[in-house]
């Protein structure tokens, strides 16, 4: 009788650790994967997503609201850190160069395609590994309220009459906006007088002043002024009209195949492990469905638009070989 109650006993104990093995081994933190060969889930600790903008502007604005809506769904927080300089160089830079195991990632942007060709940048596109884009806003050709043009047909067909005569302002040679309107002139077989400003806040104030015909930036950065009546938007460098300005044309829509404009995305350096990459797409697809996430973009009239890790490699890639044709062809290439 002692010897059945201490078969029983050892048969219980065995069953209670066997339980417990089973609970351990399937227990799953939301939005976590384990990794290849059985290793802990990811994440287990803190993320840092490098900003390569300073604090406070639109790229800082998606970042911080993208770890906000994450935070929800992730068993790991995740922390904004801005590393400034060099247009977006030293943060992608830092970003590309970090341990591939998904513990920093990057909020990457269209930079990552000019700055190479520029030669202002020792990373190239192919060192990051794309998870997933958040958001992107098309060039806009805006003027005056009370310019002559009225539609962007009238615009461009004096842009033609007049070669260089019409000046459209831009955010900085060889930036995202000042390569938008070159594409555009090479695709209506014109020049533009480019005048390039330290950013897109200045080029508007130029244009509100009188001081140049028309300014090549997105649409968040004159949605105020034309809101207001000082501005008009004339059409959008996009495949589909914007729902902020259902109104305003795209330039497909009169025959001139062009869309270009800026995007931000989440970026890994090239050999992080698919499983990391499979927890943050999830996550970021997630993210971009969240109210939270949405209003805050929507708010700074900043388009939400996702895609995923194939869609947005593909994206990167189109955008690579077109903004390295137009470095070349300005002369810019270093």
């Amino acid at each position: 009788m002692k010897l059945k109650r201490i078969f029983t006993s050892l048969a219980v104990t065995a069953l209670i650790a066997a339980l417990a093995g089973c609970g351990s081994n399937n227990a799953a933190s939301p939005s976590g994967a384990k990794a290849e060969g059985g290793q802990d889930a990811y994440p287990k600790k803190p993320i840092e997503l490098i900003v390569p903008y300073a604090a406070g502007g639109g790229t800082d604005a998606v970042a911080r609201a993208f770890a906000d809506s994450a935070n929800k769904v992730l068993p790991q927080s995740i922390g904004v850190v801005n590393k400034t300089g060099g247009g977006g160089a030293v943060g992608m830079s830092e970003g590309s160069k970090a341990k591939a195991d998904g513990y920093k990632v990057t909020l990457i942007t269209v930079e990552m395609t000019t700055l190479p060709p520029l030669g202002l940048a020792t990373f190239k596109p192919e060192d990051f590994r794309p998870v997933a884009r958040l958001n992107a806003d098309p060039s806009a050709i805006t003027v005056k309220a009370d310019a002559p043009w009225n539609t962007i047909e009238e615009f461009l067909d004096y842009a033609k009459q007049n070669p260089e005569k019409v000046r459209i302002g831009n955010s900085g040679t060889g930036a995202i906006w000042h390569l938008a309107a070159t594409a555009l002139e090479q695709k209506i077989g014109t020049k533009f007088n480019h005048i390039p400003f330290d950013g897109a806040n200045p080029a508007v104030t130029a244009l509100l002043g009188g001081h140049i015909e028309a300014v090549s930036v997105s649409p968040a950065e004159v949605a105020a002024q034309v809101q207001a009546g000082q501005l008009k938007m004339l059409a959008v460098m996009a495949d589909e009209r914007l729902d902020s300005f259902k109104d305003v044309p795209t330039l497909k829509e009169k025959g001139i195949d062009l869309s270009i404009g800026t995007w931000r995305g989440i970026g890994v350096p090239k050999d992080t492990p698919d499983n990391v990459v499979t927890v943050l797409k999830d996550v970021a697809k997630k993210v971009t469905e969240d109210k939270s996430f949405t209003d805050v973009l929507q708010k700074m009239n900043l388009g939400v638009s996702y895609a995923d890790d194939a869609a947005f490699k593909d994206a990167i890639q189109k955008d690579s070989e077109l903004f390295a044709k137009l470095v070349t062809d300005l002369g810019l290439k270093k």
